[in-house]
């Protein structure tokens, strides 16, 4: 049998309308629903539709505000802080890039850093926004309301996965990185628990600080970590990672670890560049190029495929997933056919790919 695909743009009509019926307004609603599903087609699976009911749940109880606009906190000519007020993650990130990108091309640079954000999915789904006006992005969150990571050497979590994305242009694809300070995230590690699987590696610690691939370490009294990046041997790289990452997301918006927890969420860094006031776009563009280039012709190892850019197998998915419809993760519509059921919303339909 072949696996299910669903057309793009059923899914995010889907995804829309159940968010919709749950209380958002339609632009919140389209703009959760256009970066859920951008996800999937980039093939992030566990930051797409499969937060979907997840977020749900957190409008049904109050977690994620239905309404209202962010606060400005302070801000100067090329930076400002908002609050949050605890909205929709992606629609605060497409608002603070539209900020951002004012400011790049009115000072070169423009960021904007968001406390109080309700979670905003997956981080490349933003960067081709950026990289197609021919703009540079920076895009770290936290969360500081929950903790899995332990520091190098400890075995008590501190820190969250601390997401770390950036896309820039080239002469022909941009390059688009979405790396986390640890070596896997919290949504992989609840999947494969949910699914009694492990991990190929073992990613993990116990409470004890012995290495694991099982995660129901997470989920034991005392509870286990994920590893940083780098594991056992340079684990201290994603230590370090993950404080760069606490100081301009917490740091900067003045609202983080040291704070009474508000429920699952982000606090959030977004930075634009405009690389016309600085060497200039074309140069830029000619640089990365050359870069992407040497990469592309780098003899592989014995074995190996040729080497490719981060962001270069996602991109060719999502051209596959628009053109012959998005695989879905096999849990993704189970969980939200009850939130279909009761909104009164039909499930999207499969079409089978083409021959």
């Amino acid at each position: 049998m072949s696996t299910p695909r669903y057309p793009a743009h059923a899914l995010t009509t889907f995804a829309e309308a159940l968010l919709e019926r749950a209380g958002l307004p339609n632009e919140m609603a389209r703009d959760v629903a256009e970066v859920l599903v951008e996800g999937d087609l980039l093939g992030h699976d566990t930051h797409g539709l499969a937060l979907l009911a997840p977020y749900l749940a957190e409008i049904d109880k109050g977690g994620m505000a239905r309404s209202g606009s962010f606060t400005v906190v302070n801000g100067r000519g090329a930076c400002a802080t908002w609050d949050g007020q605890r909205l929709p993650g992606p629609w605060l990130v497409l608002r603070a890039m539209e900020a951002a990108t004012q400011m790049a091309r009115d000072h070169g640079t423009g960021t904007v850093v968001i406390r109080r954000s309700h979670h905003i999915a997956c981080l490349a789904a933003y960067l081709r926004r950026a990289t197609e006006q021919g703009l540079v992005m920076q895009l770290c969150c936290s969360d500081p309301n929950s903790a899995s990571v332990a520091p190098f050497g400890g075995t008590r979590a501190v820190f969250t996965p601390n997401p770390i994305a950036i896309g820039f242009p080239t002469e022909a694809e941009p390059v688009l990185v979405d790396i986390s300070a640890s070596l896997t995230t919290n949504g992989m590690a609840n999947r494969l628990q949910r699914e009694g699987r492990r991990f190929a590696q073992p990613w993990l610690l116990d409470a004890s600080g012995a290495e694991s691939d099982d995660p129901a370490v997470l989920f034991a009294q005392p509870p286990g970590t994920l590893q940083p990046l780098g594991g056992m041997t340079a684990g201290h790289k994603g230590y370090g990672l993950a404080l760069l990452v606490e100081a301009i997301t917490g740091g900067l918006a003045g609202f983080g670890r040291a704070d009474d927890k508000q429920g699952w969420g982000a606090t959030v860094f977004v930075q634009i560049l405009d690389p016309r006031a600085f060497g200039g776009h074309a140069e830029f563009e000619r640089q990365m190029q050359g870069i992407a280039d040497a990469c592309h012709a780098n003899p592989p190892r014995s074995g190996d495929a040729a080497v490719r850019l981060p962001g270069e197998h996602g991109l060719r998915r999502r051209r596959d997933g628009l053109a012959a419809g998005v695989v879905l993760n096999a849990g993704i519509v189970p969980a939200l056919q009850p939130w279909a059921e009761r909104h009164g919303v039909a499930l999207p339909t499969a079409v089978a790919p083409p021959a």
